[in-house]
């Protein structure tokens, strides 16, 4: 007759049943699944900030600021950055107006996400930025840097609250 018993073991070998210590080391462990991170970019004219998440897409951390010199340049920057991280996916703000509305701004967001897309294979998503710049200098003023320094973190902080709010919207879907 059927049963679940016969069926179970004509499809997986007997299991042989061993208890281990909570702290052995040796116990074997399924392989965690490779997990790609996601790179967050605020692209300005000067410079670019760079974020990119941890391995399980979790928490966003700053990066080096890239000091845009040329498209080359830039690319070659970003491919160090592609390759040291192992980056699976990209997120690019995209500038709209207040109102939502795009402008030439965002034209310029939509190309170069089409040209990273192009150069290096991974898929690339335009994520709303409207606000983080904004927000990365209210938590900048907060803190005792120089004007100076505030600005070069500025870039950093606005590529990281695009990574965390791109990061909490995918979670939540």
């Amino acid at each position: 007759g059927f049963n679940l018993c016969n069926l179970a073991s004509a499809i997986a070998p007997p299991l042989t049943l061993r208890s281990f210590p909570a702290d052995d080391r040796s116990m074997p462990q399924a392989e965690p699944p490779t997990h790609r991170r996601v790179l967050a970019l605020d692209v300005g004219s000067r410079r670019i900030g760079v974020a990119v998440s941890d391995a399980l897409g979790i928490t966003a951390q700053g990066l080096d600021t890239i000091q845009r010199q040329n498209k080359r340049k830039d690319y070659e920057a970003l491919g160090a950055v592609l390759e040291k991280y192992d980056v699976g996916e990209i997120v690019v703000g995209l500038p709209l107006r207040l109102s939502g509305a795009e402008g030439t701004q965002s034209e310029k967001m939509r190309l170069f996400a089409d040209e990273l897309k192009a150069k290096f294979g991974l898929p690339v998503h335009l994520w709303d930025e409207r606000w983080t710049s904004t927000e990365a200098n209210r938590l900048l003023r907060e803190t005792n840097l120089s004007i100076e320094k505030r600005g070069k973190a500025v870039d950093r902080m606005a590529a990281m609250l695009i990574l965390q709010s791109w990061l909490a919207a995918r979670g939540s879907n």
